[in-house]
Order: structure tokens, then sequence, then C-alpha cells
């Protein structure tokens, strides 16, 4: 018997006909058409999302780009602050903020209208000038104290004085209060002292004050430490101990004793020094040992080599194993020697400017040695000569040939040699004294050099003929 098997009718649609069961295999492709069609739809999201956050990103690039300054509007600002006022067209917007005010303070003191006030207000509105108002000048102190680091201001400070004329201003104390005080602005107020009112004199000591004490804190330890090594080492005993053997003063006493030994077991050959003489230091001791005489320069253009000279002359001689003597010259001589316990006093007692007379200055100096061997006479001079050059040459001579070492200094400063004689330099260095600059770092080394006998430490760069 056959049996036949009917396939259950499906369900019928609104119009009543019968609609067909989906087999497997047609649910299977419904499946997977319905995957694929999951997948598409995911995958064209992810692609809108990728795209959305790629243009969020554009834009935040276009607006970052649109904020931040273009990659030459730093180079352009600095060179409109360079160029001040008559770059102001060459170099893109007009300065605004702190830019416009740093700008005002420096075009009142570099720009074209010097002799207005810094209120006053210029071509394009900018203030240029200083003027002769003295709280006009300390309002202008204030904003570049303001808007530049302190070894700026000392520079702009110095430049208003040159430039402008403004040292009368000085002797104003609200003005001295205004200032940054320097050495340079401490050889200002020494050559206007003996101008200075009373009401004026005391802020002028303050401020010198201020910036001895920052000099000597800065120098003292290193110069004290430096010194009294040279000096101990400048005692020289001929039976020293082990541990006060100077190797090196030894080994060169001995050269004349150098042996070559030949090598063992085929070795090379080796060279030796026999120590015949022992060369040593002695222990500190509180005698004094070495006399210094520092004679310093005073015309108008020495005035830092003073103030510094004056400091190291303090700090000289607080030491006990020093004799030291200050001399101040111009066309008179001053022995400031009584005042050098007070770097103030002993400042306020110099005079700067006027003539030079360097022979009557030595002549000065030659007649207070006492011990030539054991004398270290510092001249600190451009060597402009206004006295008898070839006497002031044979002194020199002479003091050398006692047995004084003598030191030229063109200059005690940071700023390098200042114009100096040439010619008066190259005969100093062929007596055997060269004639250099030396800055307040350099100093102690110098004066350790001199006091050993050994050769001055001058600098490799010699200053432009």
């Amino acid at each position: 018997m056959t049996t036949t098997t009917r396939a259950h009718p499906g369900p019928t649609d609104p119009t009543g006909e019968t609609m067909e069961r989906p087999t497997t295999a047609t649910r299977a492709t419904t499946t997977a058409q319905t995957a694929q069609t999951a997948q598409a739809a995911q995958t064209a999201q992810a692609a809108q999302a990728a795209q959305a956050a790629q243009t969020a990103q554009t834009a935040q690039t276009a607006q970052a780009a649109q904020t931040a300054p273009a990659p030459d509007a730093e180079r352009l600002r600095r060179w409109r602050m360079v160029l001040g006022s008559d770059g102001a067209e060459t170099t893109g917007p007009a300065l605004t903020g702190r830019d416009a005010a740093m700008d005002g303070a420096l075009n009142a003191l570099y720009g074209g209208g010097a002799g207005r006030k810094p209120g006053d207000r210029g071509p394009g509105g900018r203030s240029a000038g200083l003027g002769a108002s003295a709280p006009s000048v300390a309002r202008w102190l204030g904003d570049i104290r303001t808007y530049f680091p302190s070894s700026v201001v000392q520079v702009m400070q110095r430049d208003a004085i040159d430039r402008l004329g403004l040292a009368s201003l000085l002797l104003e104390p609200e003005m001295l209060e205004a200032v940054e005080p320097d050495v340079h602005l401490v050889g200002t107020l020494l050559s206007l002292h003996h101008a200075m009112p009373d009401t004026t004199r005391e802020t002028a000591r303050t401020v010198v004050r201020k910036v001895v004490d920052g000099l000597e804190k800065r120098w003292e330890s290193r110069t004290r430490a430096t010194l009294s090594g040279a000096l101990d080492r400048s005692a020289r005993i001929s039976r020293p101990s082990h541990r006060d053997i100077d190797w090196d003063r030894t080994v060169r006493a001995n050269l004349k004793n150098y042996l070559t030994l030949p090598g063992r077991d085929g070795a090379p050959s080796r060279g030796t020094v026999v120590p015949e003489r022992l060369v040593g230091h002695g222990r500190a001791a509180r005698s004094v040992r070495k006399d210094v005489v520092l004679c310093v320069d005073q015309s108008g253009s020495m005035a830092a080599s003073v103030v510094y000279a004056s400091v190291f002359g303090a700090v000289l001689a607080s030491l006990r194993t020093l004799s030291t003597r200050l001399v101040v010259f111009d066309t008179a001589v001053v022995d400031l020697t009584d005042q050098l316990d007070d770097p103030v006093d002993l400042l306020f007692g110099a005079r700067l400017g006027g003539g030079t007379d360097i022979n009557r200055a030595l002549a000065h100096c030659q007649s207070r040695i006492v011990r030539p061997a054991d004398t270290v006479v510092v001249l600190i001079s451009d060597l402009h000569e206004g006295g008898i050059r070839g006497e002031m040459l044979k002194r020199v001579a002479a003091m050398k040939a006692s047995g004084v070492q003598f030191v030229a200094l063109l200059a005690l400063s940071d700023e390098g040699a200042p114009a100096y004689d040439h010619e008066h330099a190259a005969a100093l260095g062929a007596l055997g004294a060269p004639a250099f600059a030396c800055t307040p770092d350099l100093f102690p080394e110098v004066m350790a050099a001199a006091i050993e006998k050994r050769p001055l430490p001058v600098p490799d760069k010699e200053p432009p003929p």
C-alpha cells in the first residue's frame, strides 16, 4: 500500500490563499541574507563613525590653526620688537598688551622720539623719550624692572644715563630707590658724589653698600682660599716632611738629574729624575709673608675697575699673612690704605675723572716698598700716561730688577680691556710685565701666581690693537 505524505498547508494570506511554509533551505538562505545585511549595516555604521571622527579632527585642527599663531608670527613679533616703530609697517599687526608696553619702554630709550616724556605719544600712538622729569623716569625704571630681567635692566639703565644724560637725576633720592644697583651705577654715583645734596648722600651710600656686599659675598671665600694656599706654598722649606713636599717644584729643580734606565726583560727603557734636593712648602703662619700694593687709575674710564679693586683690596687686607696697600691716582695720588676695612668709605674717598700720571703714582708705591723680594705691585690702568713716559718705564724696570713681582692690568672688570695705550703695553711686555685685561673671576688666580712667582695666567685672547 502506498502512503502519500502531504505537506501541512501553510498559513493563509489576508486574501485566503494558502502560503507555502518555508523549508529548511529557504530558512537558511534567509538567515544568511539577514546576517549579511546586518554586517553591511554595521560596516556602514563604522565607516560613518570613522568619517565623523575624521571630520571632527579636521575641524579641531583647523580651529587650532586659527587660534595658534602662524609659524612666522613669533619671528615677526621679535623683529618688530627689535626694529621698533620703524618696523611697524613691515612686521605684521600692531603690538598689544604686554608687548606694546615693552615696546613703549624700549622706544622711550632707543626710539627716535628721545626728548619726550614716557607719557607722550609718538607716531602711531607709541610712547617715546624720557625727558628730564624725575617722576617720568622713575615710572620708566619701574616699567623696565617689570618687563625685563635684572641683567637687561642694568644695561638699559646704563644706556639711559649715557644716551640721555640722566646722571643729574640720580641726585634725587626717589630716583636712587627706583634703580637696579650694579657696578656701573656705583661708578656713576662715585663720579657725582661731590655734587650730591645731603638728602641724597645717605641713599647713595645704601645703594653702594648693597652692591659692595654682594661682590664681597661672591668673591671673598674663593679669594681667601686661593691666596691662603698660595701663601702657604710660597714659604719654601729645604727639608720637608713627605706630606709637605711640593712635587711639581721638586721635579723641576732636579731635571738636571734626569736618567734613562734600561728596561728589563725586553721592556722599553724609561726615564726617571733623581731628587737630590727636595722642595717643600711650610704650614700656615701668623706672620706677614707678602706685601701687596694695588695702584689703581681712577680716571673716568676705569670706574668699574676702581669698584672691583676696592672690594678685592678689602678682602686682601683681611688676610693676616698679607700686608695690603691701596693707592688711587689721576694727576694726584691718594693713599687709601687706612680705609680698607670699609670698602664703601674707601669708594667715597676716591675721585673718578681727571687726568693720569702713572709715573707719579708708581713713584709713591716704590717709596713704600721695604721687602722687594716679597712684594707684589698691581698696576690697574689703561696706560694712557699723562706724565713722563720714560720715567714710568724706568721705575717698572727698577722694581722688577729688585725682585718685585709687577702685574699690569688694563682693566679689572667683566667688559674686557678699554681703549688703552698699545705702545706702553708693548713696552711693559718687553720688561717682562705683560699687560692684559682681567675679569674679577680670574683675579684671585693672577694674585696667587704672582705670590708664588710663577707665570701669570694671561688670557689666550689678547685685546685687539
